[in-house]
């Protein structure tokens, strides 16, 4: 990796880069390409660092840290956010710089205090606290559920940069630090991702949150995010992506995540892909017992329908099944239209189970559940054709 990353002049990235990291948020998300703890210093008449790094790695910030300055010298630290993986290697720093003052918001000051109970100089600011630190000027701007209720944006006025935390970002482990050095697709993959799993329940949230933004008159012409890559080119279009992903704009698709026991589901889920297609619709089909559920749930935000099936064990879903229906109750994803199906032996509660979860994740569902007993006839294959079939058809519309 370069030995230097500058995102403006006295301004450089000196996080710290998790190559083997492959899963976030209590083994929720898995991070297939890993990810980085992105850190950023500020130097002028008064040194500011922004963010720290997940406390495993401080040493590693901190020697990109002395390759500028002497830590003692650093007079500011700006904590966005107290997750650990942004806040952990705060209290290093403060061991080197005891005189540091710590810039956070109120909630913030109390969850720092409950993780670390260190006696810190704690500045408390609000949305339009502004910091001078010489030639230029932090401004703060609070982000309450972006996504903790600590959270902020710190933005440097005279650079037009925008350091938002955990907004914008991808779990993304390169030895590259933009986004313009890095495969297109690749960025885009793992943006999607990321707010699939992470940011997708405060959509409304966001949307506020950049109309706000840009009814302040604020030019962003770089975001140094937390995690993943700098946007330094074109960081509109990723702003536009939160937009249109909050709004639940979506592609003409169908997603059909399921699992079966004896295959009775898994055959009805084939019908209804065929059904999907006959509609002029592009459908994608994913068997959660050998699907990677955090990716399967980032298909799903990109997707207007979804349709979900499991059989009956035990009264209830497959064990494979519930955990992403339960995901998708909590994400929220916006703007989806879906159904239920599977395939039962005795009385058949998975598709009354998972209907009931749909509508508590506000999934419009367009059509009753199909539950079919034991192994699905012609007759009945026919029926789940055109089940999918009337979602396709409900998506076109």
């Amino acid at each position: 990796m370069a030995s230097e990353v500058k995102l403006a002049e006295g301004i450089f990235w000196v996080g710290a880069v998790d190559w083997n990291v492959r899963n976030f948020h209590g083994y929720t998300y898995t991070t297939h390409r890993g990810t980085s703890y992105n850190a950023y210093l500020i130097l002028d008449e008064k040194n500011a660092l922004v963010d720290t790094v997940y406390g495993p790695f401080s040493e590693e910030m901190m020697g990109r840290i002395r390759k500028f300055i002497d830590p003692s010298r650093i007079d500011y630290i700006i904590a966005n956010h107290v997750e650990t993986d942004h806040s952990g290697a705060i209290g290093d720093v403060l061991k080197f710089a005891p005189q540091a003052k710590v810039f956070c918001t109120q909630k913030a000051k109390e969850g720092l205090q409950k993780h670390y109970f260190g006696d810190w100089d704690f500045q408390v600011v609000k949305t339009g606290d502004e910091l001078k630190l010489g030639r230029r000027t932090l401004q703060f701007l609070e982000a309450p559920m972006l996504h903790w209720p600590d959270s902020m944006f710190t933005y440097v006025k005279e650079e037009a940069l925008l350091l938002p935390n955990d907004a914008f970002g991808q779990h993304l482990a390169t030895t590259e630090r933009f986004s313009d050095e890095v495969d297109e697709a690749i960025v885009k993959e793992e943006a999607t991702k990321y707010f699939a799993n992470i940011l997708t329940p405060f959509s409304s949230l966001i949307i506020k949150k950049i109309e706000e933004i840009q009814k302040l008159g604020i030019p962003i012409k770089t975001i140094g995010p937390s995690h993943g890559l700098i946007w330094r080119k074109e960081p509109e279009k990723i702003i536009q992506a939160y937009l249109r992903w909050s709004k639940g704009e979506a592609a003409q698709r169908v997603v059909i995540a399921y699992d079966t026991m004896w295959g009775s589901t898994e055959k009805m889920a084939h019908a209804m892909l065929e059904g999907v297609k006959e509609a002029g619709v592009e459908g994608r089909l994913y068997k959660l017992s050998v699907s990677d559920r955090s990716d399967v749930i980032a298909q799903v935000l990109e997707a207007k329908g979804l349709l979900v099936g499991s059989s009956t064990i035990n009264r209830d879903l497959l064990p494979t099944v519930a955990p992403f229906i339960e995901d998708i109750k909590g994400l929220k994803p916006p703007a989806k239209i879906g159904a239920a199906f599977g395939s039962y032996g005795w009385s058949g509660e998975a598709t009354r189970t998972l209907e009931e979860k749909l509508k508590q994740a506000g999934v419009n569902l367009v059509q009753p559940a199909l539950s079919l007993k034991w192994v699905p006839s012609s007759e009945e294959m026919k029926a789940c054709f055109e089940f999918g079939k009337k979602l396709g058809e409900g998506v076109k519309a």
